[in-house]
């Protein structure tokens, strides 16, 4: 309760501040509405903005599950085989080198303007952190807890279903948690790179149209998208955390 009552303290702040600084500031609507301006507009257009909204939370839902599930098969793998760590971790690494701003007109030319070029994006970035930070954790299982485990008899899957894996929730749990933000900006990029609808469409097509309250209103709802997301999140792995974590 009381940490939704900061939320709802600073976004009364920052909406206040911007009121301020458009009313003082003698600034024209088109470079940059009002609160109110805004509101307006996303209550007139809520039709269109929430069909739009539904397509971008359906890439990002779709790419966080994907990815989430790539990732942490791919720390498994890594964790219990030696020439997976020596050829795949080269690989991970490799595809943060490489900037999604570049791959996603790739995507966009192979896949075509539908969710699935956007989808692959919204994996590409939620990959790594995911995979990383599980791995991270695997490795990390405190040796007296394998020792223990091995002397009780448990065999190699054993030690990683029950003793390696809920050692490594609290690290799965910061991956996730970087992944549910990553995500909306994934779905987002492939968007602006090529597509017939979703939030990042509605606001290049209001931007071209110098219809600047739109685009603020399609940029509110996909900042309350991104909020929603992380705070799902966030509950779940703290659930999965207190329930499996030793």
């Amino acid at each position: 309760m009381k940490r939704l009552l900061r939320i709802l303290v600073s976004t009364l702040l920052i909406l206040m501040a911007w009121q301020a600084l458009v009313t003082f500031g003698d600034i024209p609507h088109f470079i940059l509405p009002s609160p109110i301006k805004t509101a307006t507009t996303l209550w007139e257009l809520r039709g269109l903005i929430a069909s739009h909204a539904w397509v971008t939370s359906m890439e990002i839902l779709l790419g966080l599950l994907i990815g989430t599930l790539l990732g942490t098969v791919t720390a498994i793998w890594l964790a219990r085989s030696s020439i997976a760590r020596y050829l795949v971790q080269p690989v991970l690494v490799l595809t943060q080198a490489l900037p999604v701003f570049a791959l996603a007109p790739l995507f966009t030319l192979w896949l075509g303007y539908g969710m699935a070029s956007k989808i692959l994006v919204a994996v590409l970035i939620i990959y790594f952190p995911v995979a990383s930070a599980f791995f991270d954790g695997l490795m990390q299982t405190p040796k007296a807890w394998l020792n223990l485990g091995k002397v009780m008899g448990a065999g190699s899957r054993q030690l990683l279903w029950h003793i390696q894996i809920p050692a490594a929730l609290p690290q799965l749990a910061s991956g996730l948690r970087l992944a549910a933000v990553y995500a909306p900006i994934g779905a987002i990029i492939g968007e602006w790179v090529g597509a017939s609808e979703g939030l990042g469409y509605l606001m290049l097509l209001a931007n071209g149209r110098a219809k600047i309250d739109l685009m603020f209103a399609a940029l509110l709802v996909l900042a309350l998208l991104t909020l929603c997301l992380h705070y799902a999140v966030g509950k779940v792995c703290d659930m999965l955390v207190r329930k499996y974590a030793p």
